[in-house]
Formats: structure tokens, sequence, C-alpha cells
């Protein structure tokens, strides 16, 4: 079974902990993203060496763990070089907490303006970021750098920097289901075009107007389609469960447990892997 993750409530997480060992997940942290706490070098250590404490109480390595990296208001590819190089060093930020933690990866956002589809517009995002993002994979090769779909109408944009970028080893797509599933393209396309890169997903429910993160199963999304596509395209990628909070986290895992929803294992398969 492909790997599954937690966001982490630094205020529960002695039953975090708990039902991270149960179904076996990682932990992807939300909290360095948040522009006070990356800027505040004494915030963010306490932060740092809170989870360190909890990865002991869990009993876990930090090697499976990711993180949130910046994306309020980063535009890599800005014409306005103060904006871009403001842009740029949230990233190296975010990049450098990873490697002193210790974490596998990161993910970051697209940051383009949904809907505007200037070829030049495109080109230059696109161009921009396969440079940067190239630069900053070679500079921190033991993370993974996973680039994730915001309110992207369309999975074609993100396709065309995943397969700019395809020679990097350590950079490929994060697929955000719940923020696919709020534009007007079908999840089977989204899947079907990105398929080939997708590294990492992000999976939490809403009405199908709204980015709710509620648990899954308890907004309006398709999970059954959501399993069915993912496995017949062959995705082979991590899970985060993005929402907060332990009630509703174990809500989604007992939800997909269930069902046998990726990367869960279906009833069938779990009896031919008991029988062998």
């Amino acid at each position: 079974m492909s790997k599954l993750y937690l966001v982490p409530d630094r205020k529960d997480m002695e039953r975090m902990c708990s039902l991270a060992a149960e179904y076996g997940c990682a932990f992807e942290y939300n909290d360095f993203y948040i522009p006070k706490i990356m800027d505040d070098a004494g915030e963010q250590e306490a932060v740092i060496a809170d989870y360190r404490r909890y990865r002991n109480l869990c009993r876990k390595e930090s090697s499976e763990d990711t993180m949130h990296g910046a994306f309020l208001d980063v535009t890599i590819h800005s014409d306005d070089p103060l904006i871009s190089s403001a842009s740029m060093l949230r990233v190296r930020q975010s990049m450098m907490t990873a490697k002193n933690m210790g974490l596998k990866g990161v993910v970051f956002h697209t940051g383009r303006l949904s809907g505007f589809r200037a070829p030049e517009y495109l080109r230059n995002w696109r161009d921009r970021n396969a440079a940067f993002f190239t630069e900053i994979a070679c500079s921190y090769p033991a993370q993974q750098i996973y680039m994730e779909n915001m309110f992207d109408e369309a999975p074609d944009i993100l396709a065309g920097l995943a397969e700019k970028m395809r020679d990097v080893e350590n950079f490929g797509v994060c697929l955000d289901y719940a923020h696919a599933m709020l534009s007007r393209c079908p999840g089977r396309e989204w899947i079907e075009t990105l398929a080939p890169y997708i590294r990492h997903i992000h999976i939490n429910d809403n009405d199908l107007q709204n980015d709710l993160h509620l648990a899954v199963g308890a907004g309006k999304l398709d999970w059954q389609e959501f399993d069915s596509l993912i496995r017949q395209y062959r995705v082979e990628a991590s899970v985060l469960v993005e929402v907060n909070g332990y009630a509703a986290q174990e809500e989604s895992l007992q939800y997909m447990k269930r069902h046998g929803i990726y990367p869960m294992e279906r009833e069938g398969e779990e009896q031919d892997a008991a029988a062998t």
C-alpha cells in the first residue's frame, strides 16, 4: 500500500501518534508556510523541537515526513523583480527547513492566475518555474519537490511544466483532487493528463463549490470514481488526508478503509494478501 499522510495537530499529538500508528501514516507539517513562523527563528525552532519530541513519542523516523512549503502570494514567474525575489526566498526558506528536519519532500503551489491563458503568460510561468525549481531540486537532492494544483482550471499547464522537468528525478506533481473538482474539468481528464507525473496526492471533501477541507466522504465528491481512475491509470503515489483535527482524520480513514478507497486495499485484495 502506498504511504498515507496526516496533518499533525501539535495540541493533540498523543492521539495523532496513535492514529498514525494504527494506519501506518507519516506526517505532513502545515506550520512552516506561515510567514510569521518563517520569519521568527525562535518560534520556528520551538515548533521543530516540538515535532522532534513527538517523533520520539511516535517512535518514528522523520525521513518519510513531508511539509507544505510557502505558497501564500508566492509568484516565481512575476515580472516584478521584487515579487519574484521574495517568492524565491520563501521557497528557499521552505527547502532549508525541510533539509534541517530531514524530511522527504515539500509541497508548493502553481501560483498562476486561474483562467488567464494568454500564451505568453503561460510560457513565462512554465519556463521560469522550470528553471528555478530545477535549480532548487539540484540544490536539495535529498528532498522531493511536489507541485500542487491550486485553483487551476485544467491540468494541461501543470502537465507542461512536469513534462519540461521530466528529467529532474526529485520533482513531480501533487494532485489535489478536491481542488481539481472545483474546476469545470472532469476528474478523468485531471488524472489521465497528470498520471505520468503524479507522485503525491492531497484528498479531502467539499460541496463542489468551495474548498472546505471536509472529512473524506462528508461532502459531494465521488470517491469511487477517484479510486477507479487512480487504479485505472496505475498511479502510484503517497496520499495526504488533508483535513484538520483528530475526529475528521479518523472519520476519513475509516471511510476510506470501509470503501477501499486508494491507497487502502480493496476487500478482495485484502483476502488475496491474507492467503499469500
